[in-house]
């Protein structure tokens, strides 16, 4: 089948886009606005974009709580979602009002950030402090404004839970990841393997 994106006459029960574009980790961001509410919601739109200086990007589909309290504090942070904590991480999701604070809501510890005014979920194995670099507002093939807001951050630093690290590396089969799929799909990783990168004789 091939079907325009313009008309989106795909013929499917639901849309295909995301679950194409998968697996996808999962930002959980952590906020506190300038008020000192507190703000968790997990991000599907969500990566590491660089390397050097290390850098994330998450993406808002409308302007949400998150977006708001970046744009007013210029921080972030970003907990890595475990499988023992999916139950949590999904109540975090929950659509409530600016004032309740999704740690409380989920059963969360909101650890304080060591460099930056913001919380990272205290159960989770790794988290990243964040300082925004840039908010882009996005813009389709024809320049017109989409309501996708992206949010860079230039990580500052870095949580990680002992128990987590094995062989001097931060051992992702011990971490147990859950990444997001299409639709209401969530998958864990399979066993983990290696892959050289070729070496071309010169």
């Amino acid at each position: 089948m091939f079907y325009d994106t313009e008309t989106n006459a795909h013929g499917l029960a639901h849309d295909p886009f995301k679950a194409i574009v998968a697996p996808r980790p999962i930002g959980w961001i952590g906020t506190k606005g300038r008020d000192g509410n507190r703000n968790l919601s997990p991000y599907s739109f969500f990566n590491a974009v660089g390397d050097r200086p290390k850098l994330v990007m998450f993406s808002s589909s409308g302007r949400k709580d998150s977006l708001r309290n970046v744009e007013e504090t210029g921080v972030f942070t970003a907990s890595f979602v475990s499988r023992t904590l999916l139950d949590r991480m999904n109540a975090s999701s929950a659509p409530v009002s600016y004032e309740t604070d999704e740690f409380d809501l989920a059963g969360l510890t909101a650890a304080p950030g060591r460099l930056i005014d913001a919380p990272y979920v205290g159960e989770a194995v790794a988290a990243l402090e964040c300082r925004v670099t840039q908010v882009m507002t996005l813009a389709d093939m024809h320049g017109a404004p989409t309501d996708s807001h992206a949010v860079f951050g230039q990580v500052v630093g870095i949580h990680i839970d002992q128990s987590s690290i094995r062989n001097g590396r931060f051992d992702l089969a011990i971490a147990d990841p859950i990444m997001r799929l299409g639709y209401m799909d969530y998958a864990g990783i399979g066993p983990v393997f290696e892959l050289q990168r070729p070496r071309i004789k010169s």
